[in-house]
């Protein structure tokens, strides 16, 4: 019985892989990854000049023998902070790759983003940005096995098939644009929030003959959030997530807290808690040390897919620093969002 289960979940994780072919990858830790999120994001950083940031996800790593993998690697920096009145630019970009299943369903995505900040007053901020890149996507074909290779007992690759792909990589061109608002009444209270649309072109990506079915379907993304200072030692960041693509849905919600161990936050002690709906709760803690922030969750799988993986979804890990061009920038620039 337990065989014929995880039977059920590779063909139905199957299954998912081929959706992902047409939808996007994710992480659990969306606020970690600004300009996957929104272009507007990018020079976005009410406490710094610069960030880097790194994360990785692995997911099934329990039930599947090539499990889920996505890499990002990204960085962003505020230009032109004295050249420009009451605003300034921003530039970045971000690498992600993805590997997946035992067909080695491999993503590689490259984008560059520019944004434009624009204070309103004294305590507002309108931000508008856009992304450009280049994804390709390729697979093992060697390694699939289709449904007329079952013998009865195993599905096996050495039968011949009838499904034969015309490619075994696919390229295109994609474009995102996004908008961003800031609010920050008081020096204690921060209020950010986004809309963009990724695949605004609609490029072609299939494996197959190409019609109008293979066209990207266009990924809309809202998010809200806000940092807190509630005491000279906590700082809590409440956050939802919201995105649609091609009819799937997926929409998080949860916060995070801060607790300053030095006095002058360069110690932070960091724990939170999400929840993905009808897919995962997700337990999330971190440390920082000086500008550099680590944190790490864990999916626990909610939906009907735990009676497979026992509700071990997926391990998810981030790295982050942010810093000023100079020592003395810091103490010239007032940070937009509470600081210990």
């Amino acid at each position: 019985m337990q065989s014929a289960k995880i039977l059920f979940f590779i063909f139905t994780s199957s299954i998912v892989v081929q959706q992902s072919y047409t939808q996007d990858l994710h992480f659990s830790q969306f606020f970690n990854n600004p300009l996957l999120t929104n272009p507007a994001n990018t020079g976005f950083i009410p406490d710094a000049d610069y960030r880097l940031g790194a994360s990785y996800r692995n997911q099934y790593s329990n039930i599947m023998s090539v499990p889920y993998q996505t890499m990002s690697v990204y960085g962003d920096a505020q230009v032109f902070r004295n050249q420009l009145e009451n605003g300034w630019m921003g530039l970045g970009g971000v690498i992600v790759r993805d590997v997946a299943g035992t067909g080695s369903l491999t993503s590689t995505q490259v984008y560059a983003s520019v944004a434009y900040h624009q204070m309103l007053g004294l305590s507002s901020l309108l931000s508008a940005g856009f992304n450009v890149g280049w994804a390709n996507k390729r697979i093992d074909q060697s390694k699939l096995t289709f449904p007329d290779q079952f013998d009865g007992k195993f599905f096996d690759n050495t039968l011949p098939t009838s499904v034969q792909l015309l490619n075994n990589s696919s390229s295109y061109f994609d474009m995102q644009a996004g908008l961003n608002y800031a609010y920050f009444p008081t020096k204690d209270i921060y209020i950010n929030a986004g809309y963009s649309i990724q695949h605004i072109n609609r490029p072609k990506e299939t494996f197959f003959e190409e019609g109008d079915n293979s066209r990207i379907s266009i990924r809309n993304i809202a998010f809200l959030n806000a940092i807190i200072k509630t005491s000279d030692v906590v700082i809590i960041n409440p956050a939802a997530y919201f995105t649609t693509m091609a009819g799937a849905t997926e929409f998080s919600l949860g916060m995070n807290a801060a607790y300053d161990l030095s006095g002058d936050g360069s110690k932070q002690i960091i724990g939170g808690l999400f929840y993905r709906y009808n897919d995962a709760v997700i337990p999330m803690v971190g440390l920082q040390i000086s500008n550099i922030r680590f944190t790490f969750s864990y999916d626990v799988t909610t939906s009907s897919l735990k009676n497979y993986n026992h509700s071990m979804g997926a391990e998810e890990f981030n790295v982050m620093n942010k810093g000023f061009y100079s020592q003395f920038n810091g103490d010239k620039r007032q940070a937009l969002c509470p600081t210990f």
